[in-house]
């Protein structure tokens, strides 16, 4: 019984996790989308940061999903989409340090040429 109470409320949070991940990265879609068009040399940098969001909630999602697995073919199944889930978040953590560097490297450069003039 108490096992059954806990997989009913693992699996509504899995449920949440999925849903919020997804409504995040949707709205950092839309996000870029409108930066698109605004021309907001931001974009790279706010779609990093909101997919790498997204994906960590997924990525919790599938750590609990491990709580639920009752098979070995399970287990490997999810143990891959979290390596996967979690070298994607990886990549983009790692874009997001790279265009901040950019980032900072364009200021100071036109920092010191405004201070040239």
């Amino acid at each position: 019984m108490l096992e059954l109470g806990l997989r009913h409320v693992v699996d509504i949070a899995i449920v949440g996790f999925e849903f919020v991940g997804v409504f995040v990265i949707i709205l950092a879609g839309l996000k870029g989308i409108r930066d698109y068009v605004k021309k907001n040399p931001q974009i790279r940098l706010n779609l990093a940061i909101g997919m790498a969001l997204g994906l960590e909630f997924k990525l919790g999602s599938e750590i609990l999903r491990t709580v639920i697995v009752r098979e070995l073919s399970e287990i490997a199944t999810v143990a891959a989409i979290i390596v996967l889930r979690a070298a994607l978040t990886f990549l983009i953590h790692w874009e997001i340090k790279e265009e901040k560097a950019d980032e900072e490297e364009l200021k100071s450069l036109e920092a010191s040429v405004s201070g040239k003039n």
